[in-house]
Formats: C-alpha cells, structure tokens, sequence
C-alpha cells in the first residue's frame, strides 16, 4: 500500500473543489466583452520518465504557462517548475511577461502531510508566493489548516463524504485575512441524482449563494452551468456562467 502523501495542491482539494470548482466565479485572468468573459486551462502529464518523476506542462490562455517536474514517493512528494506570467491580466502582449520559478514539498503519509509552496517572480525578485498548509485524511473526515496569500490568510477546511455511490458530500471552509479581521465561512454540499449528473450549492456569510449543475457525456466531456448571487447587495447582481472540460 503507498503511503504517498500526494503534492501540496492536495492539501485541502476535496472540499476546495466542492466549495469553489466550476463555479461561476471571475477568473483572475480573462478576455472580456461586456459581460462575457472566457479563459482556458490546459494541461498535460507526461508518463513516468523514472520511478515516480512525471512532467506537467500547463498553459491557462491568457495569462500564463508553466512546465513543471514531479517526483511522489513513500512519504514524499515534490514539485518544481518555471512558467511565465502576463503582467497584466488578460494579455502578453504590449506589457510583456515575467518569469515565475515555483517549489512545493510534501512530507507525510496518506493520513497526515504536512508541505509547503513557494513561488518566485525572477524580474521583479519579489516573491509572488509562500504557503504552508497541513491535512489529516481518514475514511470519515479530511481535513486541512493552510496559511496562503504569503501567509496573510488563514483557511481551515474539512470535507465529508456521505454517500460514495451518489457522489454525495458536505464541506465547510473559515477562511480569514490577518489585514482587515474578515473572516467569512462557507458550506455546501453535492449530490449526484442521475449517473452522469452532479448537482452542487453553497452559501457564505456574505450572503452569497451560488449553484452548479454539472453533466458528463460518454466519459470525457463534462459541462457545467453555474450561478451565483449576492443576496445582501443593494443592487443584487447575478452571475451566470458555462464551463466545458474534455479528459482524455
């Protein structure tokens, strides 16, 4: 049995995608025209080259790309790559791009990790970013405390599975910046009710609701609809959004 812990972007991942994964959120890079905004990520890993070390190459269109190496084994795992990142959002043109050179390790077990992430911006020799989170996986509850955005944030998490068969879970998420005191708690949950249908919804204590309902086709393509509103605000503004992914 490997006792892997996994890489740092594991760390908090089953209720980070229930809670915020294909929802119709604003990209932080996009192409826009009037309302309507797209971006595009796409990534490819390669085989093994050795025992354990892959190659992830990334492009998120239009704003960045990176090519990454990844080494798992037992109690370890580490990656380490270079990429490029638009200065301003949504173009690499006119106001060029930096380099960004990225380091993340894990140590653990399948039970508990512990690991951090670090990015650095070579032109500007400014570090972009420095994390360090901890997880705790078991059967009934996983559960994860990092420090993100150069340690200016605070986010706990936990994550837990009801029914493996429906695809059905509940998740929650504190999540509080050190510069302003906010503090803002999320909760949600999902629930397949046909095969190849899954229906997701959270709410915070902003007052912001949002729903996602997601359908796979013959194994590979999924399409989401998503939507999102702020029931608190003056003018209460809507988003609604399409998403598409193919996995070959």
């Amino acid at each position: 049995m490997s006792n892997c812990p996994g890489l740092y972007s594991d760390i908090g991942k089953k209720a980070r995608d229930l809670l915020r994964g294909d929802y119709a959120h604003q990209p932080r890079t996009h192409f826009g025209y009037g309302c309507f905004k797209w971006n595009f990520d796409l990534s490819c890993e390669t085989a093994e080259i050795l025992p354990g070390l892959t190659t992830l190459f990334r492009f998120k269109i239009p704003d960045s790309s990176k090519v990454e190496l990844r080494f798992l084994q037992d109690y370890i795992g580490i990656t380490s790559g270079v990429g490029v990142k638009a200065l301003q959002q949504g173009t690499f043109n006119g106001n060029g791009y930096n380099p960004v050179v990225n380091f993340s390790g894990v140590i653990g077990s399948t039970f508990f990790s512990l690991g951090t992430d670090i990015a650095f911006n070579v032109s500007g020799k400014t570090f972009d970013e420095v994390s360090v989170g901890l997880s705790f996986n078991s059967d009934f509850l996983v559960t994860s405390l990092t420090l993100d955005d150069k340690c200016e944030t605070l986010r706990a998490s936990c994550y837990h599975e009801l029914n493996p068969l429906s695809r059905t879970a509940v998740a929650a998420e504190l999540k509080h910046r050190f510069s302003n005191g906010a503090t803002t708690v999320t909760v949600g949950g999902q629930h397949s009710l046909f095969p190849y249908t899954l229906m997701k919804a959270r709410i915070n204590s902003k007052g912001r609701v949002g729903g996602l309902i997601q359908l796979e086709f013959l194994e590979k393509l999924f399409i989401g609809i998503t939507g999102e509103t702020d029931m608190w605000a003056d003018n209460n503004i809507s988003k609604f959004g399409l998403s598409m992914a193919f996995k070959a």
